[in-house]
């Protein structure tokens, strides 16, 4: 999107500012400006001289001596050009003066040409004459320069004046990145609406009145829509006593700097109102109408058609056409006909002003291989509002351009228009948005100059239908932030736990848990939430057993995927007997993943999805290796507390003498064990496994990030180890109990360091060796506190049946 600023100012005409302060401004307020640049760039002491008399060069025959008035003097000037004679008014550089490139038209100078007199062939010069390519522009935007030779200017110019001026080169030429959704800005009064607002200017948009000739449109022409869903408004009005001749110098002015090509003041109208209204139109010759009437439908597959640039294009059902009563004349939105172009004999012309389908538009653009300035328009879905405004001022323009005279009415097929969008006026909520305290006066101000209407009554806000982009309260926001100024925004925190830095605190946990189990050597693994109901009988699951009530697949790719799994050991023992028949020797993998347990069966509800955390893992390690990792990540998460394993688990698919319940704090949070040897031999796992697995969302409510510090300790530490004689039945979690309990304040820790069974110990017992370390916070133990406590632990011992090994 090109626009140039003396554009821009027809519609803000106080508006004053550098190109840089209107790039600037304009990019901050969200119309983003790409580039822009000065028609008047390396342009300087050019004015406009009138060539008072000509002689021949006495040593030069391509050379003529012209003497030029320039209003204070008349100076002599050597040249070649031959377009030039007695009486012409022409530009004329000065000495000292620059010019912006060759004669040639080639790539301009960075920084122009300075002019200096001199002489040509031994006479004197004292400045240029120029041709339009020496003044930086070319002959689409001069359609009358010459192609070879000086730039000529009208009888009435006058002479001595800046000829800069009078050729409108002190201008801007801005270009735009406009986004899709702003639709209204494809146009040059949805620019300028931006640009008042940005610069606080006061916005006048055209003031269209028409006189027409007394005639009835519906003598002329009828209108029939016989695809709505593909045109949602077609608008037809016709002017009479055509007068095909060149546009005004401004019109053709304005059109060059947006990249369009001057033809003449027909076709220039309805190219001056796309650009200016951003609504494509149409002009056909009436005459070529048959019956008078215009039909709108679509195509038919294997049609042909020969569009305006006369190449034949091949359509079908999803395009749209613009017919007559015989024949088609136009591709909807895209390109008129070859047979009803509008040629210099042209008398009665039908103007066509259309909402079409943004979306078919495109598609059929794409299709056909041919994309227009007015596709490209109407594939962003255009205001409906719209074309009745810029049908009605391209009549105007007929008019004001002495082109022809307008008929009466217009004819309108148009499906009921939505009523204007309403969003809730609440500037709290916009401020809440931003972070900002702007005051709801200054709202009001911005939607104001916004064009936005305010209810008072239901405090709400109206919206224009050219604002199509807004459609809630964040829009709204955002049209304050825009025009109160992004750079008065301050800078604020974002709220709420999933925009403070971390995961969620269920996420949280679920991460340490991979950092734990890979830390500790397992590779993480992806199972199937579907199985097969063989999977209880594999695992040597009771009939009656909860586990085996599973949800059913309605439509399940087979047998082997028809349940959601219950338990979540069949993938991971899968996964182990994969790996060892393949003879991988150490395998340790983990899966954090869901089971789905139902509240009833058929289902009523959701289920309990629930996630577990699913180590296992054969070879180099045992039973102990697995609970050295489950107190690993409970000390990960703060599960500080004891953890109490009980051998009372009865899993059926575990052995029976090597699992156990995992407990925190009288909850079963998981177990862990050793693989039943049948189930082993069910998934053809030929040496010990082990797993483990823990319930998630049992684990959830006890775990935190919590850490307390403790400063080093001032004091020496005090060890004493104990070696015992235990009955097998006891357990160590029973013996690391009794210690914690009897140990008192001045308990530090124990551990395990030595557990043997043997000929040396009787038989039933087996020998456990512990070191008890005992500190104190505020002084040196003695003797007596040491005693004093280990004589409370070896009493406590002694309740258990343990005695100490002489």
């Amino acid at each position: 999107m090109n626009t140039a600023l003396s554009w821009i100012k027809a519609y803000v005409p106080d508006l004053s500012c550098t190109p840089q302060e209107y790039l600037d401004a304009m990019t901050l307020s969200g119309t983003k400006v790409e580039t822009y640049e000065c028609l008047d760039k390396n342009l300087d002491k050019i004015v406009v001289g009138q060539i008072e008399k000509i002689e021949k060069h006495p040593d030069a025959d391509k050379l003529i001596v012209c003497q030029v008035n320039i209003g204070k003097e008349t100076i002599q000037i050597v040249t070649g050009a031959p377009n030039v004679k007695e009486g012409d008014k022409v530009p004329v550089v000065l000495d000292g003066g620059k010019v912006a490139g060759g004669h040639d038209g080639g790539p301009l100078p960075e920084d122009g040409i300075v002019i200096r007199n001199g002489k040509l062939r031994g006479v004197d010069s004292y400045g240029m004459m120029c041709s339009i390519e020496e003044l930086g522009s070319n002959r689409d935007m001069y359609p009358t320069a010459p192609e070879n030779g000086i730039f000529i200017f009208p009888e009435d110019t006058e002479v001595g004046a800046d000829a800069i001026a009078v050729l409108g080169l002190h201008d801007t030429v801005f270009e735009y990145e406009i986004t899709s959704n702003r639709v209204d800005c494809y146009s040059v009064l949805g620019i300028a609406r931006e640009a008042a607002v940005t610069f606080h200017k006061d916005f006048i948009a055209p003031k269209v009145e028409i006189k027409d000739n007394g005639e009835k449109i519906e003598d002329y022409i009828s209108v029939e829509v016989k695809d709505p869903d593909l045109c949602s408004r077609y608008c037809a009005r016709v002017c009479t006593n055509i007068k095909i001749a060149p546009s005004p110098e401004w019109m053709q002015r304005r059109l060059a700097a947006s990249g369009i090509r001057p033809i003449n003041n027909l076709v220039d109208i309805t190219n001056y109102v796309m650009e200016e209204y951003g609504q494509p139109m149409h002009a056909f010759d009436l005459d070529t109408i048959a019956g008078n009437k215009i039909v709108v439908k679509r195509a038919k597959d294997g049609d042909t058609f020969q569009t305006l640039d006369g190449q034949m294009r091949n359509l079908d059902a999803d395009i749209l056409m613009i017919c007559d009563a015989q024949k088609e004349v136009g591709i909807a939105g895209i390109m008129g006909g070859e047979n009803s172009k509008i040629t210099d004999d042209v008398k009665t012309v039908l103007f066509e002003a259309a909402t079409f389908n943004g979306a078919n538009i495109r598609k059929s653009a794409k299709r056909l291989g041919l994309r227009t300035d007015a596709s490209g328009k109407f594939e962003k879905g255009l205001d409906p509002r719209n074309a009745e405004a810029a049908i009605n001022r391209a009549c105007q323009l007929i008019q004001e351009l002495g082109c022809g005279d307008v008929v009466g009415g217009m004819v309108d097929v148009c499906e009921p228009l939505k009523p204007l969008n309403r969003i809730a006026f609440r500037p709290e909520r916009i401020n809440e948005l931003l972070g900002t305290n702007v005051s709801a006066d200054e709202m009001l101000d911005i939607f104001k100059r916004l064009e936005l209407e305010y209810d008072e009554v239901s405090n709400e806000l109206v919206i224009p239908s050219f604002r199509q982009d807004l459609e809630g309260i964040a829009d709204l926001a955002e049209e304050v932030c825009r025009f109160h100024g992004y750079d008065k925004v301050p800078v604020t925190l974002p709220s709420g736990e999933a925009t403070t830095g971390k995961l969620p605190f269920k996420l949280r946990i679920e991460e340490k848990a991979r950092d734990v189990a890979e830390y500790c050597g397992f590779s993480q693994g992806m199972c199937y939430s579907f199985e097969s109901p063989k999977v209880f009988d594999k695992l040597l699951i009771p009939q009656d057993d909860v586990l085996r009530k599973a949800i059913v697949i309605s439509n399940p790719l087979g047998e082997d995927f028809s349940i959601m799994r219950t338990i979540s050991l069949h993938g991971m023992l899968t996964s182990l007997s994969t790996n060892y028949n393949r003879r991988n020797k150490d395998v340790r993998l983990y899966e954090l993943g869901n089971i789905y347990l139902p509240k009833s069966i058929p289902l009523e509800e959701r289920p309990d999805e629930r996630m577990q955390f699913t180590l296992g893992f054969y070879g180099d390690g045992d039973f102990f290796t697995m609970k050295g990792v489950i107190e690993e990540f409970f000390d990960a998460v703060g599960m500080d507390d004891k953890v109490v394993y009980d051998p009372n688990s009865e899993k059926p698919f575990l052995h029976p003498g090597r699992q156990a319940n995992i407990l925190y704090k009288n909850t079963v949070v998981g177990y862990l064990g050793e693989v039943h040897p049948l189930v082993a031999d069910n998934y053809d796992i030929g040496t010990k496994a082990y797993v483990a697995v823990l319930d998630m969302p049992n684990v959830v409510p006890f775990a935190t990030f919590e850490r307390k510090y403790q400063g080093i300790a001032k004091y020496p530490a005090v060890t004493r180890d104990i070696s015992m004689v235990v009955p097998k039945e006891i357990m160590v979690g029973q013996i690391e109990a009794m210690i914690a309990q009897r140990g008192g304040k001045i308990l530090e820790g124990y551990s395990l360091f030595d557990i043997y069974e043997g000929s040396q110990i009787k038989e039933g017992f087996k020998s456990v060796a512990y070191s008890i370390v005992f500190r104190a916070k505020d002084r040196t133990l003695e003797d007596n506190d040491i005693n004093a406590a280990m004589k409370k632990i070896l009493n406590g011992l002694e309740g258990l049946g343990i005695e100490l090994r002489q």
